[in-house]
């Protein structure tokens, strides 16, 4: 007897629906088989499922049992069909009749004793259920919570085959797990690293809130122990809370690589990504032979912050060129094409020389020192819109003698100020979201300079060598101080702050 579930397989972050076909015959000899371009975790799935419906109190098919994966031109991986091939095969054998197994995609993997163990994706196959119209999802207890957060979309955790089995036959109620999505935000400043923790470096946190408020990349230089690692995580902190469909898409891409928590339904606090300075292209980017998001990806709408700029690869750094002008990543293999969103704020951290010490001190030799600097690349500095010196902190700052320093709740506050002003300005332009991502036609419209801001910057591109990139980004920087100060128009004082916080690179560089 034929019969048929539906699933969902995971490619990418995004989830694609899944047929699930069984044949069951109890004549000639026992046989299975599974076609539709499956991966050995998926061919073991006879073995589980089997096992498993025994260990259930059911009986296996007898004779050849054909198994297909539709559509068949797209290649399925992983534990996740256990679940769909096992209720198929108890309704091909009569052994489960119910008429709901329409309602719902089914996915999850089998202990060989029966129970359930949670997947990767879960987010990602209930806005599939939502897109197919289906009732709601069938999927183990770990992710439900998950899940449930998409409205319309009922989320049925279920322990183990035989609990799954009662449900679609209607003898056995299972209440789907719901979440007040709203008082999931409630709580996402608990445990964020705050601001009024530092030290002084006034300075260096000024130049973090323009970061923060207009979406700014930063490359931080001092030498050890100024607190450079210590400002970068608490810019998170700063940044306005992510809304619900920045979450979603957050803990998608979270989800499809298994980062999720048990039982956690969202992530609500902007991600903070720090890899090693040894991470390789593919673990930045994204890849392997099914590509799976990188550090970048999984940094979106958040903080990516590397540490030890000049340790990384040139080969690694060079690639970020792309996604940090387009907020996305295309990865290429020979399965496919396939791209990830990042959107992200790129935070680097790096001495100015290498025995750390700034360049007047140190003992190092100017050839040492220009083949350390050397090694992050012209291109991918004119893509940090702010150079910042993070000097050594004096014993006064050290010893707690000076004022207590601004709280966090205190700058975010004229942050989301300042992107409010941002929101407005580009309502009629959805693909900008901030002042770091104008292009050149919104450049031209929002910062237009009267006579003496274009004497300033014509004075900066000739003294500090600017280049095109360069004088854009001075720009952008210069627009966001304006919106701190709630101006409309730019002025001479914004531009020279912004010039102020470009020129670093030229005086280590130059």
């Amino acid at each position: 007897m034929l019969a048929k579930a539906g699933s969902a397989a995971v490619i990418g972050i995004d989830a694609v629906s899944i047929d699930v076909e069984v044949d069951c015959s109890n004549v000639g000899e026992v046989r299975n088989v599974i076609v539709g371009l499956p991966d050995a975790a998926v061919r073991e799935s006879f073995d589980r499922v089997f096992s498993a419906l025994t260990h259930s109190g059911f009986q296996p098919p007898l004779g050849k049992t054909t198994v297909n994966l539709a559509p068949a031109d797209l290649r399925k991986a992983g534990p996740i069909f256990d679940l769909p091939i096992a209720l198929a095969m108890l309704q091909a054998t009569d052994q489960l009749v119910s008429g709901r197994m329409p309602d719902f995609l089914i996915v999850g993997e089998l202990a060989l004793t029966g129970a359930l163990r949670p997947i990767k994706g879960a987010l990602a196959v209930a806005l599939r259920a939502r897109e197919e119209g289906c009732k709601g999802v069938i999927l183990p207890p770990e992710n439900a919570a998950e899940a449930s957060v998409v409205e319309g979309v009922d989320a049925i955790p279920v322990g183990c085959l035989r609990d799954a089995a009662a449900f679609l036959e209607g003898s056995f109620h299972i209440e789907p797990v719901r979440r007040d999505v709203t008082s999931l935000f409630e709580c996402w400043e608990n445990d964020v690293d705050d601001f009024s923790e530092v030290k002084g470096q006034e300075s260096v946190k000024r130049a973090l809130e323009i970061a923060a408020a207009g979406g700014h990349n930063v490359l931080l230089i001092g030498p050890p122990g100024t607190g450079k690692s210590m400002l970068a995580r608490r810019l998170p902190g700063i940044l306005p809370p992510l809304t619900l469909p920045e979450a979603l898409e957050t803990t998608q891409i979270h989800s499809s690589v298994g980062l999720l928590g048990k039982h956690q339904s969202l992530i609500v606090r902007r991600p903070f990504r720090s890899p090693h300075h040894t991470a390789s292209d593919a673990g930045l980017l994204g890849g392997s032979m099914n590509p799976t998001p990188g550090e970048i990806s999984l940094a979106h709408h958040g903080v990516l912050f590397l540490d030890e700029l000049p340790e990384f690869k040139r080969s690694v750094l060079e690639t970020l060129r792309q996604p940090l002008e387009e907020g996305q990543v295309t990865i290429s293999r020979a399965s496919g094409t396939m791209t990830f969103p990042a959107q992200f704020m790129l935070v680097a951290a790096m001495n100015p020389t290498p025995d750390g010490k700034m360049r007047a001190e140190s003992r190092s030799s100017p050839r040492a020192i220009q083949s350390y600097l050397g090694r992050v690349s012209g291109p991918l500095l004119d893509r940090m819109d702010l150079h910042v010196e993070v000097p050594s902190l004096a014993f006064d700052h050290l010893a707690g003698h000076g004022p207590p320093g601004e709280s966090s709740a205190a700058i975010r506050e004229r942050v989301m100020a300042a992107r409010q002003i941002q929101s407005r300005r580009f309502v009629s332009r959805p693909r900008v979201r901030c002042n770091a991502r104008m292009g050149t036609r919104e450049l031209r419209a929002y910062c237009s300079l009267d006579e003496a801001s274009t004497g300033v910057m014509k004075m900066a591109m000739s003294n500090l060598q600017l280049s095109a990139r360069g004088y854009d980004r001075i720009l952008r920087v210069a627009r966001t101080i304006a919106d701190l100060a709630e101006e409309e128009r730019l002025a001479s004082e914004h531009l020279l702050e912004a010039i102020q916080l470009r020129s670093l690179d030229r005086q280590i560089w130059g």
